[in-house]
């Protein structure tokens, strides 16, 4: 992909994104006077967010047409205060303008690799799943307990013949994820609201773009959202699975970034003491083989 080609993916992020969001609030939301006549758009109009943010229309409009290069911070906190942007929302209105704004600094460069301290953590936490992952979802290694959880994720056909292991891709390509996941529809808009988070972070990321250009074209559930522009932090929440051998769990989880290797986070799943789903990843544990961290296949020749 050539620089213009990046510059032109960029302001349509940023056009879209800007677009998506005024659309959403309405104008009694905003604090705005309605009077009568038919709106012709859905949500503010860009004269509206303009006042809203105390700008000119005019700059207004060269925001959303993607020029967001060299827009200073009171301009950002401006627009995100209009918006009603929250905390996700803002952070990559920032990232955008980061992108957009030339640098001599190296590009957001992600971790390939799970340092060998990493892996005897995970080899330490015995009674819990835990699992680590870029930011693309790809899974690059797990203890024994958090193999057994996944185990219809590693098992999926998908992943025979390439690795790694990545659960986005088992999600939208592969149809027994909506069994695995038993609110499949809040788990695809989490993941699809994640991605595009990173693609402001890392927006020459080519593997992560490759992966977002496979699932746009080989599944329109992945495009309907993918169109939403929608972006999340994904930090912690409950995850609802079904597993083949214990039934139904809630598991409560938190996600955390690892600071000496950017892009990496580790994935953990913490139940109640004396519940159902503490006796279940019991059962799991039990029938897991070795209990020790393993290598998702990251490492092979010809993985991204």
């Amino acid at each position: 992909m050539t620089e213009s080609d990046k510059k032109k993916n960029l302001a349509a992020e940023v056009r879209e994104f800007l677009r998506t969001r005024r659309a959403r609030i309405t104008p009694e939301q905003a604090g705005l006077p309605v009077f009568g006549g038919k709106r012709r758009v859905a949500g503010l109009r860009r004269e509206e967010v303009a006042l809203l943010a105390g700008m000119s229309v005019d700059y207004y409009v060269r925001l959303e047409r993607g020029n967001l290069g060299g827009a200073s911070d009171s301009v950002l906190e401006a627009l995100a205060h209009a918006l009603q942007l929250d905390e996700a929302e803002r952070t990559h209105l920032y990232d955008l303008a980061r992108a957009a704004t030339p640098s001599d600094r190296r590009p957001t460069v992600t971790a390939s690799r799970v340092r060998p301290t990493i892996l005897r953590l995970l080899d330490s936490m015995t009674d819990v799943p835990a699992y680590v992952r870029n930011a693309r979802f790809d899974i690059l290694a797990t203890n024994g307990l958090g193999r057994a959880l996944y185990a219809p994720v590693f098992d999926s056909p998908l992943f025979a013949q390439r690795g790694p292991v990545n659960s986005a891709r088992f999600m939208f390509l592969d149809p027994a994820s909506r069994e695995f996941w038993v609110d499949w529809d809040k788990g695809a808009d989490d993941a699809v609201a994640f991605l595009r988070t990173e693609t402001g972070r890392a927006p020459h990321d080519k593997a992560l773009t490759d992966l977002i250009g496979e699932l746009t074209t080989r599944s329109a559930d992945f495009a309907r959202r993918w169109a939403r522009h929608d972006v999340k932090f994904h930090r912690s929440g409950v995850k609802n699975l079904h597993h083949p051998l214990v039934g139904d769990l809630a598991l409560p989880y938190e996600a955390m970034d690892l600071p000496s290797d950017p892009g990496l986070r580790l994935n953990f799943y913490t139940p109640e003491p004396d519940s159902r789903e503490r006796e279940a990843l019991g059962l799991l544990a039990s029938w897991a083989s070795t209990g020790t961290a393993v290598s998702s296949g990251s490492d092979r020749p010809g993985n991204d």
